[in-house]
């Protein structure tokens, strides 16, 4: 059986979902949340300030190379109106 494009667009976008949920959850929290500082810089912070853009940049990469693959749609010149 193939599997097409838009089934495993769906599961990456799940999976996308999944993992930000998780990343944002309790266990990975607790395992941030301590009284430890990088930088002058308490560890939990770091984590949503480089965590949650470092997710953001994940989605727009995979967005864009999404764009990327859809095949170009060939333009009919009836579509078109001249002015």
């Amino acid at each position: 059986m193939k599997r097409y494009q838009g089934s495993s667009t769906r599961e990456a976008w799940v999976l996308c979902l999944i993992l930000g949920t998780i990343m944002l959850n309790f266990p990975f929290i607790q395992i941030f949340n301590s009284s430890q500082l990088f930088l002058g810089i308490p560890i939990l912070v770091l984590y949503f300030f480089v965590g949650w853009p470092l997710s953001i940049l994940v989605i727009y990469l995979f967005t864009f190379q999404l764009g990327h693959d859809e095949q170009p749609r060939k333009s009919d010149s009836s579509d078109r109106t001249e002015s």
